[in-house]
């Protein structure tokens, strides 16, 4: 780590940006977070306008000043930027390959949806399509996890290996998300006691108390 590692995040508590803020916690790296909820109204988005175009979160604004956006990205090149952290399989790990597609089917096949959930609007002015649109996705959300659960393969305590990892933040984060922890945990057994080991990671109970708590019955009862 060098004086110069120094970086400023872009996204409100419980948003994408909190994998890359968990991430850079554990790496050890300075980051002044700069809350913006862009799912809260236009006011908010225009905020996001100088460092990303399209009004989202994360953006994070590098050591270099130069700006990075689209989580999986971010956390991809937080990994290879700091392999003292062993946060990522290295290029040449036989890893790598596994870790590359689930980092990018996480955005790709889930995380993609709240675009839509935010504000349904977007697609259609109808209150029942947009009753169908939230009903669908949601269930659309559960059944990718499930896929992902399926497919997984090993038996060891993180998603790629006996540390933990870049995987293992993003999805346990994102599985906070609609449908919520109770639907998660039982679509996705496996991934479950997973992300119930980054929630009770040491190095990180500060980080989640501050930027992500766990209020009484957060995770029993889906959204």
């Amino acid at each position: 780590m060098t004086q110069a590692d120094r970086y400023t995040l872009y996204g409100a508590p419980g948003s994408g940006a909190t994998p890359v803020h968990a991430a850079l916690t554990l790496i050890g790296a300075e980051c002044t977070a700069i809350d913006v909820s862009p799912w809260e109204g236009e006011h908010e988005r225009n905020k996001l306008t100088v460092v990303n175009p399209l009004q989202q979160v994360p953006a994070l604004v590098l050591p270099s000043g130069e700006v990075m956006t689209e989580s999986a990205a971010i956390l991809i090149w937080l990994g290879d930027r700091y392999p003292e952290a062993q946060l990522c399989p290295a290029p040449d790990d036989p890893l790598r390959a596994r870790y590359l597609r689930w980092m990018v089917y996480v955005p790709a096949a889930i995380y993609s949806m709240y675009w839509v959930r935010d504000e349904p609007s977007r697609l259609t002015p109808e209150a029942a399509a947009q009753a169908t649109m939230l009903t669908r996705t949601a269930e659309r959300i559960a059944e990718c996890w499930h896929l992902m659960d399926a497919q997984l393969q090993g038996d060891t305590p993180w998603l790629l290996g006996d540390r933990i990892g870049m995987l293992d933040l993003y999805v346990a984060v994102v599985s906070r998300w609609t449908p919520g922890r109770a639907r998660f945990y039982r679509e996705a057994p496996r991934m479950a006691e997973v992300v119930r080991r980054v929630d009770a990671e040491p190095r990180l109970a500060d980080f989640w108390a501050a930027r992500y708590p766990f209020a009484p019955g957060w995770g029993s009862v889906d959204p």
